[in-house]
């Protein structure tokens, strides 16, 4: 893209800059680690390793650190979206095959695809694991000093080399721009959770309590579920009825939020991205313009190729014209499919929520665990990819309309052919109008005349029951010949529109453009189903409900078994120890069971007393 050493601009001339941010990337991965073996060290695991293997001796410390929960997590979800945004560049480079780390056989591409994009992620882990980190105080300083790091390589590479040879003026700040605010956002974030965290240490503020696991809004769906409904009486609006309605019982995982934020970002890369390759091109094309208009000239507009060179640069005027205009409806048109996106999310998901599953095809209804599982972690980046691809695909479908819209329109009229123009239009509405109306009178003919009357005055149609059998044999034969012609049109028409349908909605993933039978072979809409199957098993409100109400049960019975024999808790006398308390239901367990004191690790002099004590006791 843009982050190379040395760059050619028409207002800095050769710019020389200090930093390499391909060479800073690999550097960046030293802190990464750093960072990374710290939290795993704070990290301790639930689980001990055994004496006889050699994990033991790292106690339960070094645990895996998790950057965030792609499944559950509802927390901070606009902070992890931040922490993706931050990413766009590098992701943009990946996107591009630009970023190539090793130098490999052609055949060998794709393991270097693979390594460049594990030393991206590598290199940006400490911000979602700071984010997600328990141990805030730390975390937070860590996190804040990586961004930090960030955030001012990234402002000496914007400040060295500012200017451009495509956009121009501020033709690096274009492209880092967005980099830089989620940096910034992060930078505050960290700051903020330094704060809260500090106060929590210094007993100025009640420690948070652990990530609960029924949530707010779940807690609410399953409350709206066991209400009676009652009928609407506010009226909705007309977005809300169109295009959407804001659902307080819902929420969107941070999977979805940093996919959305991530896709924006990326989106917007690609269109200045494909804006520079635009002026790049448009540039060689003004010079084999000239050179064109100089062989006009040199032939005072008199040779024979001259009308033919006429219509080249007309070409060339009208799609540049037409690729520029072009630009905004693309654009809008993809960024009015990541809204819709969420959108059909929410509604497919609260679908399968209900058990309502005839929204998929029959091959999706059941899918493999193994499948859905791979599909969770495909789908964001084959959104964005999605994305991407779909807006460039729009944009030449969009301009090859505008292309036929100008030489079939606008054109003529400027050479003044409009009457011409006007004429064929005429020609050509009325052949389409003709052909549409003997459509039309087909199925008057046969509704009036071929079918019987309604069995009932509250029947909506007339029943599929053949009537006038003569004529309807009659009608069907001499009809015959001419369907073979008008079934060419309808052929072509045909493959016209899945033409534009499918070019049209490449980028929707999640809805399929194959036909019935083969949705299959869509391995976007495949990775779509797969990520919802997922959240649907792991989020679904009343199974997480379910699961609280059991957890919250056995930990109340826990606590009771517990404080069974424990009496002054609820009295009024002075506080005990733990380790008092202990010893005290030790005893009451040794007491009941005399013969576990056998059982128990001997020491010197112990087990004589214990014993003497437990007969004691027991005589008593």
């Amino acid at each position: 893209m843009l982050p190379k050493t040395t760059r050619t601009g028409r207002f800095n001339g050769t710019c020389t800059s200090s930093v390499d941010m391909e060479l800073f990337l690999h550097y960046s991965l030293i802190p990464s680690l750093f960072i990374v073996l710290i939290l795993s060290f704070l990290q301790r695991r639930e689980q001990r390793r055994q004496r006889d293997d050699t994990s033991y001796l790292l106690g339960n410390r070094f645990g895996i650190i998790m950057p965030l929960d792609f499944v559950g997590t509802f927390s901070n979800r606009w902070s992890y979206g931040i922490a993706f945004g931050a990413t766009a560049n590098k992701v943009m480079f990946l996107f591009s095959e630009g970023y190539q780390p090793l130098q490999i056989p052609q055949w060998a591409q794709a393991f270097e695809l693979l390594i460049g994009g594990l030393e991206v992620g590598l290199s940006h882990f400490p911000f979602f694991a700071c984010l997600s980190s328990e141990f805030q105080l730390v975390s937070s300083t860590l996190g804040f000093c990586y961004s930090l790091i960030w955030f001012a390589v990234t402002i000496l590479q914007v400040s060295q080399c500012p200017h451009g040879q495509f956009v121009g003026k501020y033709e690096t700040l274009v492209f880092y721009w967005p980099s830089l605010l989620c940096l910034a956002f992060l930078l505050g974030r960290f700051l903020y959770m330094f704060v809260k965290a500090l106060r929590v240490h210094l007993g100025w503020e009640l420690q948070v309590e652990e990530k609960p696991v029924l949530e707010a809004h779940q807690a609410e769906h399953v409350k709206q579920l066991l209400r009676t409904p009652r009928p609407q009486e506010e009226k909705k609006s007309w977005f809300q009825t169109r295009i959407y309605e804001w659902d307080p019982c819902f929420q969107f995982p941070s999977r979805m939020i940093g996919t959305i934020v991530l896709a924006f970002i990326c989106l917007y890369l690609f269109i200045v991205i494909e804006f520079c390759m635009f002026v790049y091109v448009r540039d060689e094309l003004e010079m084999f313009e000239n050179k064109l208009e100089s062989y006009i000239t040199s032939v005072n507009h008199s040779g024979i190729l001259t009308p033919a060179i006429l219509q080249v640069k007309e070409l060339i005027s009208v799609t540049k014209g037409v690729w520029v205009a072009t630009i905004l409806p693309a654009s809008l048109t993809c960024v009015s499919y990541l809204f819709h996106i969420l959108v059909c999310y929410r509604k497919h998901i609260k679908r399968l929520w209900a058990g309502d599953k005839h929204f998929l095809p029959l091959r999706f209804r059941n899918p493999a665990s193994s499948e859905s599982v791979v599909a969770i972690a495909r789908y964001s980046g084959w959104q964005i990819a999605y994305i991407l691809w779909g807006y460039f695909i729009i944009h030449v479908v969009q301009s090859l309309c505008g292309m036929a819209i100008m030489y079939g329109l606008v054109l003529p009229i400027v050479h003044k052919q409009g009457l011409e123009m006007l004429r064929g239009l005429g020609i050509g509405i009325l052949t389409i109008s003709i052909v549409v109306g003997l459509m039309i009178l087909q199925m008057w003919i046969a509704t009036s005349f071929f079918l019987q009357p309604k069995l009932g005055t509250a029947d909506k149609q007339k029943p599929l029951a053949l009537n006038n059998r003569k004529a309807f044999h009659n009608f069907n034969y001499f009809l015959f010949f001419y369907n073979v012609l008008l079934g060419l049109g309808a052929c072509l028409s045909r493959l016209l529109i899945s033409c534009l349908l499918g070019t049209w909605l490449i980028a929707r993933i999640d809805r399929t453009i194959m036909p019935s039978g083969y949705e299959g072979a869509d391995m976007g809409f495949s990775a779509w189903i797969g990520m919802l199957y997922v959240d649907h098993y792991h989020t679904n409100p009343v199974l997480v409900s379910f699961c609280h109400i059991l957890i919250t049960d056995h930990r109340e019975r826990k606590l009771q078994q517990t404080t069974k024999y424990w009496c002054l808790n609820q009295s009024a006398g002075p506080r005990v120890s733990a380790r008092s308390r202990t010893r005290w239901l030790l005893l009451q367990t040794l007491i009941n069971n005399p013969r576990l004191v056998m059982l128990r690790k001997s020491k010197l002099g112990h087990s004589s007393q214990e014993s003497q004590i437990l007969m004691t006791c027991s005589d008593s």
